[in-house]
């Protein structure tokens, strides 16, 4: 959040705005497997997701994607829209807002940016910068051909509650893993998307 920013107690955000402000402690896919020894040499690929917020009559909802089952890389997993940094973004919030575009069919300029968290250091490599942002006005979702299956949303009032989580575990490249999931529905939110839920959520508790 933006130094010195307002917050009225009317926003529906209001609350997910001051968790942002609030300090957090960095998060990865490693966080439930504190055994497992990483390079100090490593080198992590930048990618930014955004996480897209947008009121309704009925609350606050997320907008998730459900990635197609024919992709190469996490084939039909739950995810914020996002991806690679591109060399001639400017920032990640640049290349989140690219990609949410791309993906969904979301204008950037649809969209106030709100803060961010620290980057999430994936398993497979990445360090995802997570942005998170309001949805100004309604919109009809443009799921990318080949790259999304489906473009749907969860409460807000979901995923910040704790008591939906639960850990999870299963063999990867020979060892097991633990790790968040938080489902909803016929949705299965798990891995990074649901560890940076509930990071979320531990902010807003706090």
């Amino acid at each position: 959040m933006p130094e010195g920013r307002l917050v009225s107690s009317k926003d529906p955000l209001a609350v997910v705005i001051r968790a942002l402000a609030r300090n957090g402690r960095e998060t990865s896919d490693f966080d439930l497997n504190p055994g497992e020894a990483l390079p100090a040499n490593r080198i992590l690929k930048p990618a930014a997701v955004l996480v897209p917020f947008i009121a309704t009559p009925s609350g606050v909802d997320i907008i998730l994607t459900k990635r197609s089952s024919r992709l190469k890389h996490h084939p039909g997993q739950i995810a914020f829209p996002g991806g690679k940094v591109d060399p001639e973004d400017l920032n990640p919030i640049a290349a989140a807002l690219r990609e949410a575009e791309e993906e969904i069919g979301l204008p950037a300029k649809s969209v106030e940016i709100l803060g961010e968290m620290s980057a999430h250091e994936t398993v497979t490599g990445f360090s995802v910068s997570t942005v998170f942002g309001r949805v100004r006005a309604d919109f009809q979702p443009k799921p990318e051909a080949g790259e999304v299956d489906e473009v749907f949303r969860v409460p807000l009032s979901h995923v910040v509650d704790t008591a939906n989580y639960r850990i999870e575990s299963r063999r990867w490249r020979g060892q097991m893993r633990r790790y968040y999931v938080v489902p909803y529905g016929p949705y299965y939110i798990w891995g990074a998307t649901a560890r940076i839920l509930r990071a979320m959520a531990d902010r807003m508790m706090a």
